[in-house]
């Protein structure tokens, strides 16, 4: 890491909140309609202040998408998020993500190289497979769905994106929410014997082939760490 950057985080770490607050505020003034400040509902009281818009990921792309003659974008979330932005607007448009790190647990989950690896292993049975994958997703598996004629969901059209894609094929491959996967699946009448979870650190994802096979929904082994906080 070079020192100027080094100095840069020492820096910040010595600050008070009011006085990162203030050099915030400052910058904004400074930049004036030039830049969109896009914060997520995560977000604290501090940033909530300085949002031009809050909402969940996708309202925010979206948001950021209407807004076409702001030539800097700051999502304040985590990084699929900003991807989705960047998906969204225009090449004159940059996406900043503050913290590069800021991840979310359950789009770690699937690499596109495991998901890649997953597809290989399907064989034969691709053919008949639909790619979906949630919302909270890398950009490269977003990418790797439309390319194979699948398609991106969210929480709240789940259940009509596995109608559509049943329309299309006679299996779904879903990633990487194996819950939000399931729970859609339930609705529409596929019982847990139609279903098969994806381990992408085991071969054959820790099933066996028939079962494999016969599957009407492969559903990738994902899920929400906070989520898993809550209890019934």
């Amino acid at each position: 890491m070079e020192a100027p950057v080094i100095e840069q985080q020492a820096r910040r770490k010595a600050e008070s909140v009011e006085e990162i607050l203030d050099r915030i505020g400052a910058a904004r003034r400074a930049l004036g309609d030039k830049v969109l400040l896009l914060v997520h509902h995560y977000q604290r009281d501090e940033i909530f202040r300085f949002a031009d818009y809050t909402g969940d990921s996708f309202k925010l792309a979206q948001d950021a998408a209407r807004e076409k003659e702001r030539p800097f974008i700051v999502f304040c979330g985590v990084h699929f998020m900003a991807e989705s932005a960047d998906i969204l607007t225009s090449d004159a448009q940059a996406v900043i993500l503050p913290d590069l790190g800021a991840g979310c647990s359950m789009a770690d989950m699937a690499d596109i190289d495991q998901v890649l690896d997953c597809w290989d292993e399907l064989g034969e049975s691709r053919e008949r497979t639909v790619p979906i994958c949630y919302m909270n997703s890398s950009a490269a598996i977003k990418a790797f769905c439309g390319e194979r004629g699948g398609i991106v969901c969210t929480s709240s059209n789940a259940e009509s994106v596995f109608r559509w894609a049943f329309e299309r094929g006679d299996r779904i491959l879903f990633v990487p929410d194996e819950h939000l996967g399931r729970n859609t699946a339930h609705r529409l009448g596929i019982s847990d014997a139609e279903m098969v979870v994806w381990n992408p650190d085991l071969a054959l994802g820790g099933a066996d082939r028939a079962r494999v096979d016969r599957a009407r929904l492969v559903l990738w082994k994902g899920f929400c760490s906070v989520h898993m906080h809550f209890l019934p």
